[in-house]
Parts: structure tokens; C-alpha cells; sequence
């Protein structure tokens, strides 16, 4: 994404509540006329504007879903009711709010054998778009991390990559949930390409694992915080670089 690119204003068109747990905000407007095609999965910035602050605040989203005149943006309800989720709760048809971006289209490689796709509730969009997007003939596994049984969503998944859905009302307090499901799996033979997304000290756990135990490639893995228990995205963002260095 290129910082000097300046962000398009969209329009808010629709909001839907997906499950208890999340809404979707459905966007478009003239800012769709030069917004790049097949973009699910990528990533976009939010400005949200702070009365407290001179520049907007930014909050990274994933596109779920597109369509020529529109795009869908899901938003899980936090408990903290941090900026982007009061936004969405709040937003009504006719509101507007600018959008940098199109970010990377982060997917698994559906060339490997065989595939793991793991995520909580904010993973979840990207994991949606990603199953979509796979050859029907595609295996494996997608463990999947929700707050609530009543969060639990359709996803086109091809027929023999199975839906393992963890139910825990607690992330970030609780990373026992979606680590111990993940070394439960029934693992295949072959290359696995691994797709992972969560919490952050989940996610740490979770890189060790695949990493030592299961001696999955560095290049057959993506994996990454999406946010961190107990802090903002600024925080977060500072505590991914040390993670970086540290792991380089």
C-alpha cells in the first residue's frame, strides 16, 4: 500500500448483522469507479476521526467480499469498544468515512498438498474470502475461533477441507482454546501451506508449534497478529516489529 496514495472516500450503503458477535458494513459510492477488482482478502485502513487528535486514527480491515459497484467490511463487536467497532455500531446509511488502500491479498498457497487455515473472529473475514477462492479439489483442515456458538457462519469450503469451529468467550484471556484445537488436528501427508491469523500471544504459540513440532517451512507459512489483548493497534503494531526482530 502506498502511503502517498491518498484515501478514497466511500459512502455507507447497508449494515447487516452477520451473528451477535459481528456486523457488516457494506460500502461504495464514486470511490468504487477506480478501486481495483478482486480484492477480497486484501486490506484496507480506516480513518476514524478523533476529536482529541489533529490526524485520523487508522485501523486495519479486510475486504470480505466485492462486487463492481460495492464492499463488504465485517467488524467484530469487542468488548473494549475500540474505535473502528464504535464506528460500525454507529453507522447508518449516507455516512461516509475514507478508506486507504488496497493493501496485499494475503492467501494460502493452494498449490501444496494439502492446507491449514487458522483464525479467530477477526481472522475470520480473510479466512472466508480465502476458502472461497480455493480449487475445488482442495484438502485439509480450517480451525476456526468464535466467541459464540451463535457466531458460527456458512462458508464455502470445497468438499474435503474440513470446518473445525472453536467456541471461546474469552480471547486473548484464554489462547488455550484455538492452540489446543490446532494440535488436535488430524495431520496429512505431504506440503502443507499453512494461513494463520489471531491474537497475538496465541499466535506466538501457535508459530512455535508449527514451526518445532510440526517442521512446517518458514515459506509455507503466513502468520500474523491481527491485534493484541490489552492494546491499541499503535501498541500492537510496536509489539509485532520486536516480535520480528526478535524471531527476525
Amino acid at each position: 500500500m502506498s502511503r502517498r496514495a491518498p484515501p478514497r472516500t466511500f459512502t455507507v450503503l447497508d449494515k447487516t448483522e452477520l451473528t451477535p458477535n459481528m456486523l457488516r458494513i457494506t460500502l461504495g459510492g464514486e470511490a468504487m469507479n477506480d478501486f481495483p477488482a478482486d480484492q477480497p482478502s486484501a486490506y484496507v485502513k480506516l480513518h476514524l476521526t478523533d476529536p482529541t487528535r489533529e490526524r485520523p486514527l487508522l485501523r486495519t480491515y479486510t475486504i470480505r467480499a466485492q462486487r463492481p459497484d460495492s464492499v463488504d467490511i465485517d467488524f467484530v463487536r469487542h468488548s473494549d469498544d475500540g474505535p473502528a467497532a464504535r464506528w460500525a455500531e454507529h453507522a447508518q446509511a449516507g455516512d461516509t468515512i475514507d478508506l486507504s488502500g488496497p493493501g496485499p491479498k494475503k492467501r494460502v498457497d493452494a498449490s501444496a498438498d494439502w492446507l491449514l487455515l487458522i483464525g479467530d473472529m477477526t481472522a475470520l473475514p480473510a479466512i472466508g474470502a480465502n476458502l472461497e477462492q480455493l480449487p475445488a479439489d482442495s484438502r485439509g483442515h480450517a480451525v476456526i475461533e468464535v466467541l459464540d456458538e451463535r457466531d458460527i457462519q456458512p462458508l464455502a469450503a470445497p468438499p474435503h477441507l474440513q470446518l473445525h469451529w472453536v467456541i471461546n468467550p474469552a480471547p486473548g484471556e484464554n489462547s488455550d482454546a484455538l492452540f489446543d484445537a490446532v494440535r488436535a488436528i488430524d495431520w496429512l501427508e505431504g506440503r502443507v501451506a499453512v494461513w494463520c491469523a489471531c491474537e497475538f500471544q496465541t499466535m506466538r504459540r501457535l508459530r512455535t508449534h508449527l514451526k518445532q513440532e510440526r517442521e512446517v517451512a518458514r515459506e509455507d507459512m503466513y502468520i500474523s497478529s491481527y491485534w493484541q489483548h490489552g492494546a491499541n493497534e499503535e501498541s500492537h503494531k510496536q509489539a509485532k516489529s520486536a516480535d520480528a526482530e526478535r524471531t527476525g
